[in-house]
């Protein structure tokens, strides 16, 4: 009864927060609204070589363009010209699978950094030097190799997420109760039936935070990335609707980055949870 109360009350103290932030925007914005539309069908008649317009869009601005978007996602009328949802896919495909194979990679080589201080110490060096680099520091790279914008994207996601994944692995591992690792030896289970069912239960908690981390540190870089090498994705989607001098739409793809960044996190820490609960 008392964690039910203390929602209702967090989400009533969330709403007035959220009723004060549109509030004070719509004070703030009001008397810009009339110069705003004036430049943007100045911006309209111009074409790229208008004036940027000046003022801030009004939030009812931002509904106004977010309805437009929201209700025909998916039209494609061009290279430069898709919906939200088309570039949200495109976003989502390439976090997905960058993701992935750097699960592949992090999870077990985490597993055996855990498991042995040797390699623990052959490859602290490499992973101290490797993990400070800015996963966009690697794109001119990945540009030149693999010479696909879309793959290299991909490849700037797997190297940025696979140093959460890969350090708190190992710690997990490392920090599973020597007891457990001693009985398991006692009865002579074999190496990988004792990694599937003592260490994995056991560090799966640390190790979905890392993944936590991970995905919030992809979703983030994506959007950069794709601002960087054009062509599809969200990033470009807010890139190109600022070189089209359409402030609103820019702050509608900031919101729905927000968002879906959110959603992303709540399925993983619901996961985690989960996990934790089973324990």
């Amino acid at each position: 009864m008392a964690t039910h109360r203390l929602w209702l009350r967090s989400a009533a103290l969330s709403l007035l927060f959220f009723v004060l932030l549109v509030g004070a925007w719509h004070l703030a914005t009001l008397p810009k609204a009339e110069v705003q539309g004036a430049n943007d069908e100045y911006a309209k008649l111009m074409g790229k070589g208008a004036r940027k317009a000046e003022g801030f869009p009004t939030p009812a601005a931002i509904a106004a363009a977010a309805w437009q978007q929201l209700s025909d996602p998916f039209y494609d009328r061009g290279p430069n010209d898709k919906g939200i949802g088309i570039q949200l896919g495109h976003s989502l495909a390439r976090v997905g699978l960058g993701y992935l194979l750097a699960m592949l990679f992090a999870i077990p080589l985490g597993f055996v950094i855990g498991m042995s201080p040797l390699m623990y110490r052959a490859l602290d060096p490499y992973i101290q030097i490797l993990k400070p680099i800015s996963p966009l520091a690697w794109m001119p790279l990945a540009l030149y190799t693999i010479k696909d914008s879309s793959i290299s994207g991909i490849f700037v996601i797997f190297i940025c997420s696979v140093w959460p994944m890969l350090i708190n692995t190992a710690f997990g591992v490392a920090a599973v109760r020597r007891d457990w690792l001693n009985v398991a030896r006692t009865l002579e289970v074999k190496p990988l039936r004792r990694a599937f069912q003592v260490i994995l239960p056991a560090a799966a908690p640390t190790i979905l935070t890392g993944m936590r981390i991970s995905m919030g540190i992809a979703w983030l870089v994506i959007v950069a990335a794709e601002m960087l090498v054009g062509g599809t994705g969200v990033g470009y989607f807010v890139w190109n609707e600022w070189n089209n001098l359409n402030l609103t739409n820019v702050i509608f793809a900031i919101l729905v980055i927000g968002v879906v960044g959110m959603l992303l996190d709540l399925a993983i820490g619901r996961l985690q949870k989960l996990v934790t609960y089973v324990e």
